[in-house]
């Protein structure tokens, strides 16, 4: 294991939910030469971590769980989508979840508790405001996606209960085709 790994902590939607968008998406990937995420990939970050020393990795997964137990499951589904930064020169299409008030506010409070437990484990956070989304494709130049968040604007999956949050690690071009290869490194259960 290096002596610092590039991780994230995530809500990673079950395999019913990924197969779903996945079985949506298969058919229209060949329309366009975009990066598709594979199934495996498919998750929403909560805190991304570029740098997380080993010595601190202890501290972070017990932080991370005191994080989540503080936190009530709520039920989302993948549904509709988006570009960023934006639909006219996008570099990233997605999908997003169907969150009423209530599990909006509580997907909101994962992300800060989960950004807050690496913060106070001694790791450096990514500062980007939280945006709940799943990456489905990502642009090798500015394009424009009208027509493919349209599409997904007109998908909506399973529900399914949001119950954990999952420690990854990361290892940039070690996976199919040059992608990340992601290795689940912890799951820690919601409270309530």
């Amino acid at each position: 294991m290096p002596t610092a790994m590039r991780m994230f902590a995530a809500v990673v939607p079950p395999v019913e939910a990924i197969e779903h968008l996945d079985e949506f998406l298969e058919p229209r990937r060949s329309a366009a030469p975009f990066r598709w995420a594979s199934s495996e990939q498919l998750h929403v970050t909560l805190a991304f971590l570029a740098r997380v020393e080993e010595r601190r990795l202890d501290d972070l997964a017990e932080r991370l769980a005191r994080a989540a137990a503080r936190r009530t499951a709520f039920e989302t589904a993948i549904t509709g989508g988006g570009a960023f930064p934006n639909v006219g020169r996008a570099r990233v299409l997605w999908a997003g979840l169907d969150l009423d008030e209530a599990a909006r506010a509580q997907l909101d409070r994962l992300a800060t508790g989960c950004r807050a437990a690496a913060a106070r484990a001694g790791i450096e956070v990514d500062g980007q405001r939280f945006r709940p989304h799943l990456t489905v494709a990502r642009v090798g130049h500015s394009t424009e996606l009208t027509s493919w968040v349209r599409l997904l604007d007109g998908y909506a999956g399973p529900r399914w209960s949001v119950d954990r949050v999952t420690l990854v690690a990361s290892y940039l071009g070690e996976g199919p085709r040059g992608r990340p290869r992601y290795e689940e490194v912890g799951e820690f259960e919601l409270g309530g």
